[in-house]
């Protein structure tokens, strides 16, 4: 294979038959992959000399004695082991990307909140130097709770490394398109598309066509999986074939570079002399992927009444609490609206979790004006909020016939902790801050005296 046609000397595996090519289907699937024939052992995970002179590495995303069906771990073959990748740290800074507990003595938190799309910067920014941590929950040194995101990226990383020992990370695109270069395959990613990238794994990223703007949830606890369907049964809504795992890629780069590593909030650096991304082969269960939000397959009722949004769910992070999640990542795409003699927008409520949204494109139902593409709002746990006065008068007065929701794609991370603001999101980012005047013209309809007819 010719490596000078591939990015920074990537080597790939043949491309895969289908529509897509490069990648390998299935959620959570045990998967086999190599980039050069014969280098992945077979009948055994640990040969006592691997083909091509490859090591043999164990990447584990849980611990050795979890249950079987919650055990993931990959097993790498690659040209240096991981050890070669990581010589003398240095801690460094990157003062906008914070960790929990993360709670500044002049920011309140409490509230609702709304900010405007971040504005793309003229100076170069990168995946790491370009993050924006806007909330955070929980704690990274005990693995519970989540952060949340902005990232605005227009330059690529160059001979520059990036892996974070906290947390995995999903991915939500809003504008231009990435790439993201791992130690197991490449994923090309693009609005209305999600990635999560592993705890552990090491990957460079790179502007395919930028600026690039979009939001990531950082979880610091288990992992995320699908939600379980209950009666809704095997299909819909989120399919486990729809997700896309990459085959086997690597570099054999020997260049002067440098890997960065989060580890307990804290950021620290280390000098390499050749690529990190140098596994020829693998298998297992542990592994980045790739989803298309537009085979999200919503349900919702189809006589009266508004279901919960956890009907929403695409993805969730288990909390050591049955049925209530560390973080659920729910989708409001299009969809039609036939319920009778329902008020079909979000209804008005206070929650136990808190909620962060984010809009992809379109138009957001509950919020016909102010909740922009690129923006996103918060409201924290037991914090009211719903429809604003144009959206409740539209809603209470619509002949409801059945009408498609459409151009609308928006999605929330919900967490059971309360999210903390960050400095920045309360003093920097663009925040609407009329944006609780929304509701202060909603009208008093009682009147006493008019009861059912």
């Amino acid at each position: 294979m010719n490596a000078e046609t591939k990015p920074h000397g990537l080597v790939q595996a043949p491309s895969l038959a289908g529509p897509h090519a490069g990648y390998m289907p299935g959620f959570g699937n045990d998967f086999e992959t190599e980039a050069l024939p014969g280098a992945l052992p077979q009948g055994m995970n640990s040969p006592q000399k691997c083909n091509y002179g490859l090591y043999g590495e164990q990447l584990s995303g849980t611990a050795f004695t979890a249950p079987s069906h919650q055990n993931e771990r990959t097993w790498c073959y690659r040209i240096r082991p991981s050890v070669k990748h990581a010589g003398r740290l240095s801690r460094i800074d990157l003062p906008y990307w914070k960790s929990a507990p993360h709670m500044p003595d002049d920011v309140t938190s409490l509230g609702q909140y709304r900010w405007d799309p971040l504005a793309h910067s003229d100076a170069p920014l990168t995946w790491l130097t370009g993050m924006r941590t806007m909330t955070s929950a929980g704690d990274v040194n005990t693995q519970i709770g989540m952060a949340s995101h902005i990232y605005l990226v227009n330059d690529s990383m160059v001979d520059s490394y990036f892996y974070s020992a906290d947390s995995e990370l999903l991915v939500v695109p809003q504008e231009g398109r990435l790439r993201f270069c791992t130690e197991l395959g490449v994923i090309d990613l693009a609005p209305q598309e999600i990635a999560i990238l592993p705890r552990g794994l090491v990957y460079r990223v790179e502007v395919l066509e930028g600026p690039c703007r979009g939001f990531v949830c950082e979880n610091y606890g288990q992992k995320f999986e699908l939600p379980s369907r209950g009666p809704i049964g095997a299909n819909c809504m989120a399919n486990p074939r729809d997700f896309k795992t990459p085959v086997a890629a690597f570099e054999d780069r020997e260049v002067s570079s440098v890997l960065t590593i989060k580890w307990c909030g804290q950021f620290h650096q280390s000098k390499i002399d050749q690529s990190p991304l140098d596994v020829v082969a693998w298998h297992g269960n542990y592994a980045p992927l790739k989803y298309d939000l537009k085979t999200y397959c919503p349900v919702g009722a189809v006589l009266f009444d508004h279901p919960d949004p956890s009907i929403f769910t695409v993805l969730t992070a288990p909390s050591g609490q049955d049925g209530t999640a560390n973080i659920d990542f729910v989708l409001f795409r299009e969809r039609w609206m036939v319920a009778e003699n329902t008020f079909r927008p979000p209804w008005y409520h206070k929650n136990i979790m808190s909620e962060l949204m984010g809009n992809i494109y379109g138009q957001y139902d509950a919020k016909p004006k102010g909740f922009i593409p690129g923006g996103m709002s918060l409201h924290n746990m037991m914090m009211p909020h719903g429809p604003d006065k144009t959206a409740f008068e539209g809603a209470s007065n619509a002949d409801l016939k059945a009408e498609k929701l459409d151009n609308t794609m928006s999605f929330m991370f919900e967490t059971r902790f309360p999210q903390h603001l960050t400095v920045f999101a309360a003093k920097e980012a663009p925040a609407q801050d009329d944006y609780i005047d929304c509701w202060k013209s909603l009208d008093k309809k009682f009147d006493g005296t008019s009861g059912p007819k």
